[in-house]
């Protein structure tokens, strides 16, 4: 295991070009990169990220979902073109980039009773489907938990797993603790096909500060990891007002790293 930053976490402090540059004065060794608007979702940018690079290693990418990833399972022909057209695009940045993955969120619960939330072979297939085209990339989709969106509650994988066997996973702590949900359901139906790990804490009234500034146990959460035999990265995802300067962020990088070394 690695830890790493997602550049989410420097989101409206830090353009995405910046933030690289940012992260790699900090060692942060390992990055999810999250494209923010559409005009990122080239190759052009894709180059200039990898020009920023230093000494980072991408590990995923991460999109806005809202702007696309939703009509992936649209039946309106129209909707679905011009949605996939920008996922191939997006399929494209990560292979630049040289990542491997990429952090998926799907549908969003807006509506109540859609079909997609309920027909897993119809949602398997779509995912089925997307999981190939990423694949002709070298990128894995992965499926994260998500409170607001399609995996919105522990079990759901389980549901639509044999429908799309190549698909991957996303745990987010956060989330699954914002659902309401022991982040161990989540992780039981994932080990299999766990990429990639979101972490984050949390203080007492609730606030998401970053790891070591507050309650949850990080030391269990590294325990679980490798009796699920997990080795991929730990990417500290939080908020822009989660901390106030970069030394605190530098400092969650260690404070994790020594965990992941004591075992």
């Amino acid at each position: 295991m690695q830890a790493g930053v997602s550049t989410a976490s420097l989101f409206l402090r830090e353009t995405n070009e910046d933030a690289l540059v940012v992260l790699d004065k900090i060692d942060a060794k390992v990055v999810e990169i999250f494209l923010e608007s559409f005009c990122e979702y080239t190759d052009d940018f894709a180059r200039l990220l990898k020009s920023r690079l230093g000494n980072l290693k991408v590990h995923s990418v991460h999109t806005l979902n809202t702007h696309f990833e939703p009509e992936l399972f649209s039946l309106n022909d129209r909707a679905y073109s011009d949605a996939h057209s920008v996922y191939q695009r997006v399929l494209s940045v990560a292979k630049i980039l040289d990542a491997k993955n990429y952090t998926f969120h799907g549908q969003i619960r807006l509506k109540r009773g859609p079909k997609v939330f309920t027909d897993y072979a119809y949602t398997g297939g779509v995912f089925e489907k997307l999981c190939r085209e990423a694949n002709e990339y070298g990128v894995s989709l992965c499926l994260e938990n998500v409170e607001w969106a399609i995996y919105s509650r522990a079990g759901y994988l389980t549901n639509i797993k044999p429908y799309c066997p190549a698909l991957s996973t996303c745990l987010d702590i956060k989330q699954a603790r914002i659902a309401g949900d022991d982040y161990k359901d989540y992780l039981a139906e994932m080990k299999n096909s766990l990429k990639t790990v979101h972490i984050s804490d949390y203080t007492a009234d609730g606030k998401i500060v970053l790891p070591g500034k507050g309650l949850f146990d990080f030391r269990k959460l590294i325990d679980e990891l490798n009796k699920a035999n997990y080795d991929g990265p730990l990417i500290i995802e939080v908020y822009k007002d989660s901390f106030t300067d970069l030394d605190e962020l530098s400092t969650s990088l260690e404070y994790i790293r020594k965990l992941i070394k004591e075992g």
